[in-house]
């Protein structure tokens, strides 16, 4: 099963992950923050999955071209996140051009850890192609935390990590996971991009950078001018994930 059937199939389970009582904290917190980060902007969201930050972002966003794959979690999304301000299309992550209308800013939320480590420089390519001179690109996952993340159950020779994950009916999928270090994700961002930064809450990171043709603006929210790293109320850290062996169900 691709990633793509997976989530059709998760699609009217995939909000269990934000009903989690030990990450409303960083949530609520995240909530915030997103929307100070797209305030005036033009965003291209990647992934947007059921909408659920879609409708953060376009509390304070000018426009938002929200991007998916799957008609099913899609169809949760629409009936999410309703302002006049929000268009969802079908679209391709690794392709993102082809629904480009001038954006000066791009979002992917919890589509980064799906990457696999031999196509992240693909990725990023094609999404700063779609974008602006000096847009801003925010990016947001999961940190790996024992006890409330899935378990790692394998890691292949390119050093993708994998999860079993287990829906409602019963069925178990093989889904690529990745947990990528703090200086992995400043690397990706200082291959074309400047004024790094990763921020990291106890279950969640983020990255915000400014891509390299031309000098970004500030797009809301601050940004330091230099590459940088902290932890929101010093919590949390990004530990690699345990290199356990599993079986693998299709």
């Amino acid at each position: 099963m691709s990633l793509q059937e997976y989530y059709a199939a998760r699609a009217p389970e995939y909000d269990r992950v934000y009903h989690k009582p030990e990450r409303q904290h960083d949530l609520r917190a995240i909530e915030q923050w997103v929307r100070e980060q797209f305030a005036g902007a033009r965003v291209l969201e990647i992934a947007c999955g059921t909408g659920y930050w879609t409708q953060f972002i376009a509390q304070t966003a000018a426009q938002v071209v929200a991007l998916d794959l799957t008609p099913q979690t899609l169809g949760i999304a629409r009936s999410r996140a309703t302002r006049d301000n929000v268009i969802f299309e079908i679209g391709d992550a690794y392709a993102p051009g082809r629904n480009a209308r001038g954006h000066d800013a791009a979002f992917a939320g919890f589509w980064l850890s799906h990457v696999p480590v031999a196509r992240r420089g693909d990725f990023l390519s094609a999404l700063h192609a779609a974008l602006e001179p000096g847009a801003k690109v925010v990016m947001l996952d999961n940190l790996f935390v024992a006890g409330s993340s899935s378990a790692i159950s394998e890691r292949d020779a390119d050093g993708n990590t994998y999860q079993i994950r287990q829906l409602s009916d019963g069925t178990k999928h093989r889904v690529l996971k990745n947990f990528p270090s703090r200086s992995e994700l400043l690397s990706l961002a200082q291959r074309s991009g400047h004024r790094a930064t990763v921020i990291r809450w106890q279950y969640y990171w983020a990255m915000q950078y400014f891509t390299d043709a031309g000098r970004g603006r500030s797009i809301g929210g601050s940004s330091k001018g230099r590459t940088s790293d902290f932890d929101s109320g010093n919590r949390g850290s990004n530990p690699r994930p345990p290199t356990t062996r599993g079986h693998r169900v299709r």
